[in-house]
Protein backbone atom coordinates (compact mmCIF):
# COMPACT_ATOMS: atom_id res chain seq x y z
CA UNK A 1 0.00 0.00 0.00
CA UNK A 2 1.59 3.36 -1.11
CA UNK A 3 0.98 6.67 0.98
CA UNK A 4 0.76 9.38 -1.29
CA UNK A 5 2.17 12.31 0.48
CA UNK A 6 -0.01 15.39 -0.76
CA UNK A 7 1.87 18.48 -1.88
CA UNK A 8 2.96 21.45 0.07
CA UNK A 9 1.09 24.06 -0.38
CA UNK A 10 3.58 27.01 -0.60
CA UNK A 11 2.89 29.92 1.34
CA UNK A 12 1.58 33.08 -0.61
CA UNK A 13 4.42 35.97 -0.48
CA UNK A 14 3.65 38.68 1.78
CA UNK A 15 1.40 36.85 4.41
CA UNK A 16 2.20 35.25 7.43
CA UNK A 17 1.30 32.75 10.47
CA UNK A 18 0.08 34.25 13.78
CA UNK A 19 3.30 33.45 15.20
CA UNK A 20 5.72 34.97 12.79
CA UNK A 21 3.48 38.00 13.21
CA UNK A 22 4.54 38.30 17.12
CA UNK A 23 7.72 37.71 16.48
CA UNK A 24 7.74 40.58 13.85
CA UNK A 25 5.82 43.04 16.35
CA UNK A 26 8.08 41.45 19.43
CA UNK A 27 4.49 40.09 21.25
CA UNK A 28 2.91 37.27 22.14
CA UNK A 29 1.17 34.81 20.34
CA UNK A 30 -1.89 35.31 22.77
CA UNK A 31 -1.88 38.61 22.20
CA UNK A 32 -1.90 38.57 18.43
CA UNK A 33 -4.90 36.34 18.73
CA UNK A 34 -6.60 38.88 20.91
CA UNK A 35 -5.93 42.03 18.92
CA UNK A 36 -7.34 39.48 16.19
CA UNK A 37 -11.01 39.04 18.30
CA UNK A 38 -10.75 43.16 18.92
CA UNK A 39 -10.80 43.39 14.76
CA UNK A 40 -7.26 45.43 15.15
CA UNK A 41 -5.87 42.76 13.09
CA UNK A 42 -7.68 40.59 10.05
CA UNK A 43 -6.78 36.92 9.11
CA UNK A 44 -7.05 36.52 5.09
CA UNK A 45 -7.67 33.50 2.82
CA UNK A 46 -4.78 32.33 0.95
CA UNK A 47 -4.05 28.88 -0.64
CA UNK A 48 -2.23 27.73 2.52
CA UNK A 49 -4.86 28.64 4.72
CA UNK A 50 -5.83 31.60 7.11
CA UNK A 51 -2.97 34.46 7.28
CA UNK A 52 -2.52 37.89 8.34
CA UNK A 53 -1.47 40.35 5.67
CA UNK A 54 2.23 41.72 6.79
CA UNK A 55 1.72 45.37 5.19
CA UNK A 56 -1.86 45.46 6.50
CA UNK A 57 -1.14 44.25 9.61
CA UNK A 58 1.82 46.26 10.54
CA UNK A 59 0.16 49.67 9.64
CA UNK A 60 -3.46 48.43 11.45
CA UNK A 61 -1.01 47.94 14.48
CA UNK A 62 0.89 51.03 14.03
CA UNK A 63 -2.53 52.80 13.80
CA UNK A 64 -3.57 51.03 17.26
CA UNK A 65 -0.98 52.31 18.89
CA UNK A 66 -1.32 55.84 17.86
CA UNK A 67 -5.03 55.91 18.78
CA UNK A 68 -3.89 54.66 22.23
CA UNK A 69 -1.48 57.03 22.63
CA UNK A 70 -3.51 59.78 21.43
CA UNK A 71 -6.21 58.30 24.29
CA UNK A 72 -8.56 57.02 21.42
CA UNK A 73 -7.98 53.37 22.16
CA UNK A 74 -10.70 50.46 22.38
CA UNK A 75 -12.24 50.81 26.10
CA UNK A 76 -12.73 46.81 25.89
CA UNK A 77 -9.13 45.97 25.00
CA UNK A 78 -6.84 45.15 28.10
CA UNK A 79 -3.79 47.56 27.45
CA UNK A 80 -6.72 50.34 27.15
CA UNK A 81 -8.27 49.38 30.72
CA UNK A 82 -4.31 49.39 32.10
CA UNK A 83 -3.89 52.89 30.80
CA UNK A 84 -7.13 53.85 32.31
CA UNK A 85 -6.76 52.78 35.35
CA UNK A 86 -3.07 54.36 35.71
CA UNK A 87 -4.69 58.07 34.56
CA UNK A 88 -6.74 57.84 37.43
CA UNK A 89 -4.08 56.42 39.53
CA UNK A 90 -2.22 59.70 38.72
CA UNK A 91 -5.57 61.80 39.03
CA UNK A 92 -5.76 60.53 42.77
CA UNK A 93 -2.31 61.15 43.59
CA UNK A 94 -2.43 64.56 42.16
CA UNK A 95 -5.39 65.31 44.23
CA UNK A 96 -3.84 64.09 47.05
CA UNK A 97 -0.63 66.50 46.77
CA UNK A 98 -2.72 69.25 46.02
CA UNK A 99 -4.66 68.07 49.68
CA UNK A 100 -1.24 67.98 51.18
CA UNK A 101 -0.59 71.67 49.72
CA UNK A 102 -3.48 72.76 51.06
CA UNK A 103 -3.02 71.72 54.68
CA UNK A 104 0.50 72.29 54.99
CA UNK A 105 -0.36 75.96 54.22
CA UNK A 106 -3.25 76.16 56.31
CA UNK A 107 -0.87 74.86 59.44
CA UNK A 108 2.01 77.93 58.03
CA UNK A 109 -1.51 80.19 58.67
CA UNK A 110 -1.14 81.24 54.76
CA UNK A 111 -4.72 79.69 54.19
CA UNK A 112 -7.34 79.32 56.13
CA UNK A 113 -10.66 77.49 56.09
CA UNK A 114 -14.11 78.71 55.73
CA UNK A 115 -15.56 77.28 58.66
CA UNK A 116 -12.19 78.49 60.72
CA UNK A 117 -12.91 82.24 59.87
CA UNK A 118 -16.35 82.02 60.93
CA UNK A 119 -15.25 80.30 64.48
CA UNK A 120 -12.59 83.43 65.02
CA UNK A 121 -15.59 85.84 63.67
CA UNK A 122 -18.39 84.21 65.91
CA UNK A 123 -15.44 84.52 68.78
CA UNK A 124 -15.10 88.45 67.86
CA UNK A 125 -19.12 88.61 67.88
CA UNK A 126 -18.93 87.47 71.42
CA UNK A 127 -16.39 89.65 72.69
CA UNK A 128 -18.85 92.79 71.32
CA UNK A 129 -21.57 91.17 73.03
CA UNK A 130 -19.95 90.72 76.06
CA UNK A 131 -18.58 94.08 75.92
CA UNK A 132 -21.80 95.49 75.33
CA UNK A 133 -24.31 93.53 77.78
CA UNK A 134 -21.59 94.42 80.43
CA UNK A 135 -22.30 98.17 79.88
CA UNK A 136 -25.54 98.51 82.44
CA UNK A 137 -23.81 96.89 84.88
CA UNK A 138 -20.68 99.26 84.40
CA UNK A 139 -22.83 102.44 83.82
CA UNK A 140 -25.78 101.93 86.13
CA UNK A 141 -24.44 103.72 89.56
CA UNK A 142 -22.64 106.50 88.00
CA UNK A 143 -25.34 107.67 85.47
CA UNK A 144 -28.02 107.63 88.32
CA UNK A 145 -25.80 109.92 90.20
CA UNK A 146 -25.15 112.53 87.48
CA UNK A 147 -27.17 115.46 88.17
CA UNK A 148 -28.05 116.27 84.70
CA UNK A 149 -28.68 114.50 81.25
CA UNK A 150 -25.66 116.06 79.51
CA UNK A 151 -23.64 114.60 82.44
CA UNK A 152 -25.54 111.10 81.80
CA UNK A 153 -24.47 111.41 78.57
CA UNK A 154 -20.67 112.10 78.92
CA UNK A 155 -20.75 109.39 81.19
CA UNK A 156 -22.26 106.96 78.99
CA UNK A 157 -19.80 108.03 75.98
CA UNK A 158 -17.06 107.38 78.18
CA UNK A 159 -17.91 103.95 77.90
CA UNK A 160 -18.77 103.13 74.43
CA UNK A 161 -15.42 104.69 73.75
CA UNK A 162 -13.68 102.51 76.33
CA UNK A 163 -15.36 99.34 75.10
CA UNK A 164 -14.05 100.85 71.47
CA UNK A 165 -10.88 101.00 72.70
CA UNK A 166 -10.89 97.51 74.19
CA UNK A 167 -12.34 95.91 71.31
CA UNK A 168 -9.61 98.06 68.86
CA UNK A 169 -7.40 96.06 70.45
CA UNK A 170 -8.45 92.30 69.31
CA UNK A 171 -6.24 90.33 67.44
CA UNK A 172 -5.85 87.59 65.32
CA UNK A 173 -4.12 85.06 67.06
CA UNK A 174 -2.05 82.76 65.29
CA UNK A 175 -1.48 80.58 67.86
CA UNK A 176 -5.34 80.35 68.65
CA UNK A 177 -5.76 79.46 65.24
CA UNK A 178 -2.94 76.82 64.72
CA UNK A 179 -4.21 75.12 67.77
CA UNK A 180 -7.90 75.14 66.02
CA UNK A 181 -6.31 73.63 62.65
CA UNK A 182 -4.23 70.67 64.78
CA UNK A 183 -6.80 69.84 66.93
CA UNK A 184 -8.96 69.58 63.87
CA UNK A 185 -6.48 67.63 61.42
CA UNK A 186 -5.69 65.07 64.72
CA UNK A 187 -9.64 64.82 64.66
CA UNK A 188 -9.85 64.06 60.79
CA UNK A 189 -6.87 61.75 61.07
CA UNK A 190 -8.56 59.65 63.37
CA UNK A 191 -11.57 60.10 61.83
CA UNK A 192 -11.04 58.97 58.15
CA UNK A 193 -8.46 61.24 56.73
CA UNK A 194 -6.50 60.01 53.57
CA UNK A 195 -4.04 57.14 53.86
CA UNK A 196 -1.30 56.93 51.39
CA UNK A 197 -1.94 53.18 51.26
CA UNK A 198 -5.42 53.53 49.46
Amino acid sequence: MSTARKPKIEETPGYCKAEDLANLFALTGQWINQLTRDGVLKKRDTPAGKRYNVVESTRAYVQYLRDKAAGRGDKNIPEAKELEKFDAEVRIKQAKAQIAELESQELQGIMHRSEDVAALTEDLIYTIRDALMALPGRLAVDVAKAGTAAEAAEIIKREVYAVMKELSSYKYDPEKYEDRVRARMDWSADNGGFDDDE
